[in-house]
């Protein structure tokens, strides 16, 4: 198995695309903490479902926008070999309409989420030169949607930190990249008025929405020995909607 011996973080680990992620690198033989904010039951329902498949699993909460709170949980989880960013939250509102609140917490959680899970393992993988980063963007950072100015705005934010961190952390064999999903099939996408989801699907070549499991293999390559030379970089799955 490619990731036997290896422990993994993944972020918003309850959600449909985090618990695939999750399930995917426990099948490779990583040992695996699901983080979560509010949703204990979700988590804990991943945890049992890896355990079930006879992996290893934990579920442990935190604010990823509260620094304190994720270096709490970090020294929880103890020693982490992968990190998947996954935690993400939206709120669709044009700009003019938009509550200063709002877009605070879009960025908190979104983008200085990620920063600080990135600096408090970082400090772990420095120490020991090695690591696995992969931050989870979106399409919405290249492609403007109206009403999507916080979502959009931190998820492009979120490519220009990978970019940096990667001249920082390369120098200590530390990997860090970047996937954007484009519409993955989820309660969200599925909560969208049907007339709105044939205009998106209009948008993409292969007429279909994604699978949240084939957002989660390209996570899986990028935490393998597979992608050694793969640094910096945005692999975008879409489906062709942004070709």
């Amino acid at each position: 198995m490619k990731l036997q011996g290896k422990k993994a973080l993944v972020t918003g680990g309850s959600g449909e695309i985090g618990r695939a992620i999750a399930l995917a690198l426990a099948a490779e033989g990583a040992s695996v903490v699901v983080h979560y904010h509010q949703d204990r039951a979700g988590a804990e329902a991943v945890v049992k479902e890896i355990k079930g498949a006879g992996g290893e699993a934990l579920a442990l909460q935190a604010a990823v926008e509260d620094l304190a709170s994720v270096e709490k949980m970090i020294n929880e989880a103890g020693e982490i070999d992968i990190l998947v960013n996954n935690a993400g939250i939206i709120k669709d509102k044009f700009l003019m309409t938009m509550p200063a609140d709002d877009w605070a917490e879009i960025v908190g959680v979104n983008l200085t989420g990620i920063f600080n899970c990135c600096k408090a393992v970082s400090r772990q993988m420095i120490a020991r030169k090695s690591g696995k980063i992969i931050n989870v963007s979106s399409v919405s950072a290249f492609r403007g949607v109206a009403g999507q100015a916080g979502y959009a705005a931190s998820k492009a934010g979120i490519e220009g930190l990978t970019r940096v961190l990667a001249k920082e952390l390369s120098r200590y064999d530390i990997h860090i990249n970047t996937v954007a999903p484009g519409f993955i099939e989820s309660k969200r996408v599925n909560a969208l008025p049907a007339e709105l989801r044939q205009e998106y699907l209009k948008l993409i070549p292969f007429n279909r929405f994604g699978r949240p499991d084939e957002v989660a293999k390209v996570v899986l390559f990028l935490a393998s020995a597979d992608s050694s030379y793969i640094q910096g970089q945005t692999i975008i799955a879409d489906g062709g909607m942004t070709v």
